[in-house]
């Protein structure tokens, strides 16, 4: 029989990017979805009527275990992530609670193995390249949310003997990206034309294409490993050499400015992660 995978926040960024890739596998795909935004979702015959609900994260822990009998496999992506706000919003208590009360139902309804999406901010900050066993220490409410959500699965799940993967994202871009973020935001600007204000672009990052961070999440959803994972390409970049290599396809880097923007204070300096 096939597996059958439920996945939350398949309408998202990276969500989007995890069911494309599990269309590609031999497994049943049990969307769940906000209600009325089921016609964004790709017709397939793996996949199963999409489960709708107003908000997942205030949904009781009888419901959760009712939607999850017979499901295998949970992918966790659904979270609050509104540019510039998700980080310190009040929402994130609200993600972590319905986090914690849909993974016990999982638990409890015989869920083989749920796996989790968190986040690079969950570390401390290092001029080192960050594997899984680096230090933990959450400097936002969403960070802190993320890591308190794995600490707590980390102890709960192998008591039901339930598999538990945690997925820490680093800096995604690519197709579905909200265009307030920072490369749409470049792209839209050189464009039209119009000047790019930037800091020195000093900052190192670790920038990966969401299409490959789905697959490696799709990946580690059907693999039998367990623990934190960093979905990362492991490449130390700047955001300047990102910049110019965008300004590039429009051979317009003369409209890159750099040092227009103040630098934010508690922006990290370097943030790279170990696949």
């Amino acid at each position: 029989m096939k597996r059958r995978v439920l996945i939350t926040g398949c309408t998202g960024f990276v969500g989007r990017q995890i069911l494309a890739e599990l269309l590609k596998k031999d497994v049943s795909i049990v969307p769940v979805v906000r209600r009325g935004s089921a016609g964004k979702l790709l017709a397939a015959s793996c996949m199963e009527e999409p489960i709708q609900t107003e908000d997942i994260f205030s949904e009781s822990q009888s419901w959760w275990k009712e939607k999850l009998q017979g499901v295998d496999i949970l992918i966790h992506v659904a979270w609050y992530a509104e540019p510039s706000k998700y980080q310190f919003s009040t929402e994130n208590l609200h993600c972590l609670i319905g986090t914690l009360r849909m993974a016990e139902a999982a638990a409890e309804a015989g869920v083989k193995r749920f796996v989790g999406v968190g986040t690079c901010f969950e570390y401390a900050q290092s001029d080192q390249p960050l594997s899984v066993d680096s230090p933990l220490t959450a400097s936002s409410p969403y960070a802190a949310s993320k890591a308190a959500v794995y600490f707590a699965l980390s102890q709960l799940l192998p008591q039901y003997d339930t598999e538990f993967s945690w997925c820490r994202l680093f800096y995604l871009y690519g197709d579905g990206e909200d265009e307030r973020r920072l490369v749409p935001a470049i792209r839209k600007n050189l464009g039209e034309g119009r000047p790019v204000e930037l800091t020195a672009g000093m900052q190192v990052r670790d920038f990966l294409n969401v299409s490959k961070a789905g697959r490696r999440i799709a990946d580690v959803a059907l693999s039998d490993k367990t623990g934190a994972v960093n979905i990362c390409s492991g490449k130390a970049v700047t955001v300047r050499e990102l910049a110019e290599s965008i300004a590039d396809d429009y051979r317009r880097r003369d409209l890159l400015k750099f040092g227009a923007r103040k630098e934010n204070p508690v922006d990290p300096p370097y943030v790279v992660g170990v696949p």
